[in-house]
Formats: structure tokens, C-alpha cells, sequence
């Protein structure tokens, strides 16, 4: 980045300038949105335009109106044009000029100019005595970007000082807290107001406070917050990777001393294999599911789980088969049990004739001629019979059969049988191929007493020998599951942990750059308003640097000066005067840095102690901080508004007077086109001047006060607008000709100066191009004829006035 680049950046404010150099950084993309998220709001709302009541332009003073506070009893007003430039509150002491410099400072803070040790919420006699009811403070703002004002209103709800409560009024927008305008940090960090007690402060104060006034006003503090905010989450991260490293030995201690635990055993696989953690491991064993393996976990866990037939479910079905046995046995000899025989015996006769229709000779005694057709008829009639007479056999048969295929049903086999349950097992399913009943239900019956015995036998001892190894498992599950929780995290933070180190030395490399630029920035405007200020003293301002870091127990602000040619502490060699002259230079870089959100500066009483030299040498630096600063200085000194008169540098005055019942009254007796406009109607009320005095001097005067109307008007309308100031100083620094300034002002682009007469002709009337026609002659050779000089001036004055009051949407 070359010289002229910083110097622009570092002329912006933070925001912007960390915004351009994150987006011209090498870094990845999912660094630089760890960036964005640290630096929160800072960088997010560059070069957006707000749409809520927050204010986000810069803010400069239209009006103050007071009633009641302090040396202020009815209604006083100051009204100011909202744009860079010089204005002096002149009066005598006593007239009310610090009450109404400390409400404009009361109305934005709630809180006044305090020495160390004094509460600045206590107000002490701020009332006012001849007005104490009701005291209000209500200040007009002009906001960059906004066609109206807003308003500021502060009231009172008690005797109290601190009990004042503020609100604030966007146009748009309805009234809100005047915290939600966003201003806090700013009036910490760049507070625009300086009273005398400020100036004492700013070098008396304690070394640590002078550095802070210095530091916070370098704008790092959203780079140090967002570094904090990344340090913080990086610092995180790495504590519970060194938690987790730090934890693993003792952990694989507890799980060698369950050596005899097969979960321990593939917990300690787990987490001492070479590469990545197995994690999908470590879950299945903290959730106590069991292992895939055949261990002796596993089998212990299938004896807990296992059961054998149901006794008394086995003894029913059994009792149910001896039953249909008996009544089969009942039956035995009956003349049912022999028609069931006999129709058996019938059966397969005629069977044996249905496969040999052609025989008649009987299979059993040989006797001819016997199963002929009558025979056949007469067999099937009699089979009929004997199966009616013989159906309380067949029942009974049909119950043993339906019994015994019951009690084979009971029999199950598991998929997972336990080694000790092998034999009885098979015993009982054994059970399942015997076909004769009556041996089938003593088989099963005795096989399933044996089976469940051994089943209730293995089942206790694996439930016990469970019991205690979960119990000395279960002491060390849910550290483990603790531990694989924060491992789990580590291993998906990991990127993460890189990610934040890289844009923490992002931060801190760059913070490091521009704190240096900052400060020689600081360094230098300082040390320029010193060479202004100092004038004949031989007191030479060498260097100004911070000592120590914000966070650090001895930090101070360290002012080096050389005493012709010999170096000293800057302090110990300083008049009173100078001392006051340096707080100056000090306190002015810091209320006028581009973060600040205010476009004004309020100083009250800055000529103390100064001889007429440094006045002189404040007014130069007063109007050069006013060309891009509204500046607003509450003097009693005289010498001050000659010191401007003097050296011909343009300032608007306001007279404040006092009268009884603290009537305060502010009139504007002076600015920079009224001036232009006195001395133009001094030179038409004094008769015999030199020839060319009306011709050139005159229209020349009033040409003065014309072109600082336009500069006016084109300043409200660019600020209106939401334009850069920056831009508009560019555009009206190009503005060489006068038909240049008013084309910015009419059009705001310079360029346009052939249109300039059409509109003004539009706006203002065509007299109106003929006095500006007149005023330009004035620097011609030839000069401007004016008849009536007096007519003259007063149109022209007529004619600023209108100009000054400029259409927004032209």
C-alpha cells in the first residue's frame, strides 16, 4: 500500500477502512465471515443508509432553545447554520453564555463538565432561580442524509439533577430514547465538547486518564473488541482441546483397572488407536448397547436374557394330553371303540374292492364269490352305521391328537442360546420329534422342569456378575461419555480453531499497522496545531506517543518537547499559557477524527491564559478546523473576534445579553456574508472616495457575500442529500470561478455553469441575473456601472438571503 493509501485510510473512519482491507485479503471466505461476525454492526452497515430512528449521518447544530436552566430563566434561542464554519457566542461574563454551552452538552450527555472525584450527575445549582419550573433543553440537529431536522429534548422529572430523561425525533420517525439514536460510544470516544474544566483535565488529570482520552479517540476500539470477541472463542477452543489431551491418561488409567471388562477393553481401543478417534464406539458403549463380538460381555448378557418354557403353561398342556389319553383308555373294549374298529377294518375292504373291481374272492379266508355288488352295498351301508355308533371314539382320538400338536407348539429355539443352557435346550426341542403322546407329555415335562431350573440357575449368576461389573462401570461411563462428548467437539472444531487463528493475526497485524498510522496521524495534526498556537514560544513539540496498552496497570501519555534545541518533558517546561495551548492541540485532533459522528465542536472559554500571539494563532486554527467542522466557541475575551476581524478570515457572531428575570436574548450580529454585505453599505454611505471604489470595490464586496450565500446553500443542499463531505470539499475546492460555486450549489455538480443564469433567472427572477451580472463586472478592467449604490447593496443582500435557502430537489 503506498503512502498517499494509507494516509486516505487512515483518514476514514475504522469502519470503512477495515471493511476495504478485509475484502482485499487473501484470507478464505469462511475467515473473513468469522470477521464480519466478530466485528458485528461496525462493518455491516458501511455505506448503507439507515432506515430506523438510529441515527447514521453526521450531525451538526441548527438550533438551541433553553428555558429554566442555569442562568437561563424564560425562553432562549441560538440559531446556528447547520454546516462547517466558525461561530463565536460573544458577551460579557455573567450573560448566560455558559449555561447555554453546558445545555447543549447537558442535552447530548445528561451530564456536565466534572473534575475527577465529582459526580457528574449532580448538577449542583442547575436550576434556574427565576425560572425553575419546567426546564427543558431542545436542540434542532441537521443529520447528513435527512430533508428535515431532528429534534433532541431533554426534560426534567424532579428537583434532581440526574432525573432528566431525553428523547429523540427523526423526521419519519417518532420519538424514541435518546440512547437509540447510537451515540454513547461517540460522546465517549470523541466527546464535542470542550470546557475549560476539560482543558485542566486534559493535563492535569492522571497519567492513565490522559492516556485514555488519547487512545479511545484512535478508533481501534472496534478492532480491539472484535479481537477480544475471536481471542475469546480461539481460547475456548484450545482449553478443551488441552482439557481433553489432559484428561485422556487418567481416563485410560480407570479403563486398564476394568481390564477384566470386555466394554473397557474396546473403550481403550477406541480411544488409543493411532489417527482418528473411534467415536461411533465409545457411543455404543455409553449408550450400553451390546457389542458385536462374542466376549464374554455378550454371552453373560444373553444368559441375563434368557429364559425357558413356562411351567405352568407346559404342566396345562401336558395335564390336557394325559386327559384325551385317559378318555381314549376309557373307551378301550366299549362297543364304540369296536364299531370304530370294525368300521376301520369295513373301510379297508372296500377300499381294497375300489382298487380291484374285478375280484370277488376275499383277501383274507379265499372265500369265491363273497364281495360281489350286494356285498359292496351292504359293507358301505354298515360302515355308516358303525361310524355313528363309534363318533365318541373318534372324538376322543381327535383331542389327543390336537393336545399333543399343542404341546409341541410350546417348544421355541431361540436364535442365541447360552453354552451352559446347550444340553437342556436340546432336550426340550428334542420334544418336538416324538410322535407317541403318551411318551411325549413325560419327555416334555420333565425336559422343561430341567430346562427351567437351569435357566433360572444361569440367569441369577449372569444377572450377578452384570450387576457387578456395571456397577464398576457405571462409575466410569459417564466420564467417558463426558470425555467423548468434548473430544466430538474438538475433532469438528478443528478447522474452526485454524479459521480463528488466522483472523485473530489478521486483526492484530492490522490493528498494529494503524494504531502506528493513527497515532503519527494524531502526532501530527497535535504537533500542527501546536506550531499555530505556540507562536513565539520557544518550546518545540517533539513527539507525542502512548506508553503501555489499555489494558495494562501503568499506561501513560508522553509528551516530549525541546527547549531551544534541548530536549525535555513537555509538562515540566510549559508556561500556563502554553499548557493551555498544548491541551488545545491535543483536545482538537480528538473531537475532529473522521469516526466521529458530529459535525460540530463546542469549545467554551478557550482563550484563558493565552497572550494575544495565540489568540491570534486559535483563530487561525479555528478557521481552518471550520472548513470541514461546525465550530462553536463561547468567549467573553474580546480578542478573539478581533483576532479573526484581523486577519480577515470569516466568522459568524452572535451578541448574547441579559436583562432582569434572566431574559436571555442571542442575536446574530455577524457572519460571513453579512460582513461582506456591512462593508459594502459602509462603502456606499461614504461619499468622496477614489474613482473605481463603486465600479470594482463595491460590486467585488457584494460579489464576496453572493458566492458565500451559494457556498451555504450548496453546503445544506449536499449535506440534505446524503452526499460525502468529502466530495463536496473536492467540488467546491474545484470551484475556481464563481459561476462554478453556484452551479454546485443550484445543481450540485460544477459543471454546469452555463445553466446557472437560466435558473436563477427561474428561481429568483431575472433582476436577480442582472446584480449577479454586476457583481462579476466588478473584476473586470472596465469595472460595473452602479447608479445607486445603496439600491445595489441592499438588493444584493435581498438576493443572498433567498440564495441561502436552497431547493433540495433542484
Amino acid at each position: 500500500m503506498t503512502e498517499t493509501e494509507q494516509h486516505q485510510q487512515t483518514a476514514l473512519p475504522l469502519a470503512e477502512t477495515v471493511t476495504t482491507r478485509l475484502a482485499e485479503s487473501a484470507l478464505p471466505e469462511r475467515v473473513k465471515v468469522l470477521l464480519h461476525d466478530a466485528l458485528g454492526s461496525g462493518t455491516a452497515d458501511v455505506g448503507t443508509t439507515a432506515t430506523s430512528s438510529a441515527a447514521s449521518g453526521r450531525v451538526y447544530l441548527d438550533s438551541l432553545t433553553v428555558n429554566g436552566f442555569r442562568g437561563i430563566g424564560p425562553r432562549a434561542r441560538l440559531s446556528l447554520s447547520p454546516r462547517p464554519g466558525v461561530n463565536l457566542v460573544v458577551g460579557r461574563n455573567g450573560v448566560g453564555k455558559s449555561s447555554l454551552a453546558d445545555a447543549i452538552e447537558v442535552g447530548f450527555t445528561g451530564t456536565r463538565a466534572h473534575r475527577p472525584g465529582q459526580d457528574a450527575t449532580r448538577g449542583g445549582h442547575w436550576a434556574n432561580l427565576h425560572n425553575a419550573e419546567s426546564p427543558k433543553i431542545e436542540l434542532k440537529l441537521a443529520i447528513e442524509g435527512d430533508t428535515g431536522n431532528s429534534t433532541l429534548t431533554r426534560t426534567w422529572t424532579s428537583e434532581e439533577f440526574g432525573s432528566s430523561e431525553a428523547t429523540f425525533k427523526r423526521p419519519g420517525h417518532g420519538a424514541v430514547p435518546l440512547g437509540e439514536a447510537g451515540w454513547d460510544t461517540a460522546l465517549a470516544d470523541h466527546r464535542p465538547f470542550l470546557s475549560y474544566t476539560d482543558l485542566d483535565l486534559m493535563l492535569n488529570g492522571k497519567p492513565s486518564e490522559r492516556y485514555d482520552a488519547i487512545a479511545t479517540i484512535l478508533g481501534m476500539d472496534l478492532l480491539s473488541t472484535a479481537t477480544n470477541r475471536l481471542s475469546a472463542r480461539e481460547k475456548a477452543l484450545t482449553a478443551a482441546v488441552k482439557e481433553t489431551k489432559d484428561a485422556l491418561p487418567g481416563l485410560k488409567d480407570a479403563l486398564y483397572a476394568l481390564e477384566d471388562d470386555d466394554r473397557a477393553v474396546r473403550a481403550l481401543l477406541a480411544v488409543d488407536t493411532t489417527g482418528a478417534l473411534d467415536l461411533d464406539t465409545l457411543d455404543q458403549l455409553v449408550a450400553g448397547l451390546p457389542p458385536a463380538d462374542d466376549s464374554r460381555l455378550a454371552e453373560l448378557q444373553i444368559e441375563a436374557g434368557a429364559h425357558g418354557p413356562d411351567l405352568a403353561e407346559v404342566g396345562e398342556a401336558v395335564q390336557r394330553l394325559r386327559i384325551a389319553l385317559a378318555d381314549v383308555e376309557d373307551l378301550h373294549g366299549t362297543d364304540a371303540e369296536n364299531a370304530r374298529l370294525r368300521a376301520d377294518l369295513l373301510e379297508q375292504a372296500l377300499a381294497h374292492v375300489d382298487r380291484h373291481p374285478d375280484e370277488d374272492v376275499c383277501p383274507t379266508c379265499g372265500t369265491e364269490r363273497t364281495l360281489g355288488r350286494e356285498w359292496y352295498d351292504r359293507a358301505s351301508r354298515q360302515v355308516a352305521e358303525l361310524r355313528h355308533e363309534a363318533k365318541t371314539a373318534e372324538d376322543a382320538h381327535a383331542a389327543v391328537r390336537t393336545r399333543k400338536r399343542n404341546l409341541q407348539n410350546l417348544i421355541e429355539n431361540p436364535k442365541r442360546i447360552p453354552a451352559a443352557l446347550a444340553d437342556p435346550w436340546k432336550a426340550w426341542t428334542d420334544c418336538q420329534q416324538i410322535t407317541d403322546p403318551v411318551e411325549l407329555a413325560r419327555s416334555a415335562e420333565d425336559a422343561a422342569t430341567v430346562l427351567a431350573d437351569a435357566c433360572d440357575t444361569v440367569r441369577t449368576h449372569a444377572v450377578r456378575e452384570l450387576e457387578e461389573r456395571d456397577e464398576r462401570w457405571r462409575a466410569l461411563v459417564t466420564r467417558l461419555a463426558a470425555w467423548a462428548d468434548k473430544a466430538r467437539e474438538v475433532e469438528r472444531d478443528k478447522s474452526l480453531r485454524t479459521d480463528l487463528g488466522k483472523a485473530v493475526r489478521w486483526l492484530k497485524s492490522l490493528s498494529t499497522e494503524l494504531r502506528e498510522q493513527r497515532m503519527e496521524r494524531f502526532t501530527d495534526a497535535t504537533q500542527g496545531i501546536w506550531e499555530r498556537l505556540r507562536q513565539e514560544s520557544n518550546v518545540d513539540l517533539t513527539a507525542v506517543s502512548l506508553k503501555g496498552s489499555e489494558k495494562a496497570n501503568v499506561r501513560k501519555l508522553v509528551m516530549a518537547a525541546s527547549v531551544d534545541g534541548q530536549d525535555a518533558p513537555a509538562l515540566d517546561v510549559m508556561s500556563q499559557g502554553e499548557l493551555h495551548s498544548l491541551a488545545l492541540s491535543l483536545f482538537l485532533p480528538r473531537a475532529t477524527t473522521a469516526d466521529s459522528p458530529f459535525g460540530f465542536l463546542v469549545i467554551d472559554d478557550p482563550v484563558q491564559s493565552m497572550d494575544p500571539t495565540k489568540v491570534h494563532g486559535l483563530a487561525q486554527v479555528l478557521h481552518e478546523m471550520g472548513r470541514h467542522r461546525q465550530i462553536v466557541v463561547f468567549t467573553h475575551d474580546p480578542r478573539l473576534q478581533k483576532a479573526f476581524t484581523d486577519q480577515e478570515l470569516p466568522v459568524t457572531v452572535f451578541q448574547v445579553t441579559r436583562g432582569e428575570g434572566s431574559r436571555v436574548k442571542v442575536a446574530c450580529v455577524d457572519d460571513p456574508v453579512a460582513q461582506a454585505i456591512g462593508d459594502a453599505r459602509a462603502i456606499a454611505a461614504t461619499p468622496d472616495l477614489p474613482p473605481g471604489t463603486h465600479s470594482h470595490v463595491l460590486p467585488g464586496l457584494c460579489r464576496i457575500a453572493l458566492e458565500n450565500a451559494f457556498l451555504e446553500a450548496a453546503w445544506i443542499r449536499h449535506h440534505r442529500t446524503g452526499g460525502s463531505e468529502h466530495d463536496l470539499q473536492a467540488a467546491i475546492d474545484s470551484a475556481e470561478r464563481f459561476q462554478e460555486v453556484a452551479a454546485f450549489a443550484l445543481f450540485g455538480d460544477v459543471r454546469r455553469g452555463n445553466d446557472v443564469k437560466e435558473e436563477v433567472r427561474r428561481r429568483y427572477g431575472s433582476p436577480a441575473c442582472s446584480l449577479i451580472q454586476q457583481c462579476q463586472k466588478g473584476a473586470h478592467p472596465d469595472g460595473a456601472a452602479i447608479p445607486d449604490p445603496h439600491r445595489f447593496v441592499t438588493d444584493v443582500a435581498n438576493l443572498a438571503q433567498k440564495i441561502r435557502k436552497p431547493e433540495v430537489t433542484a
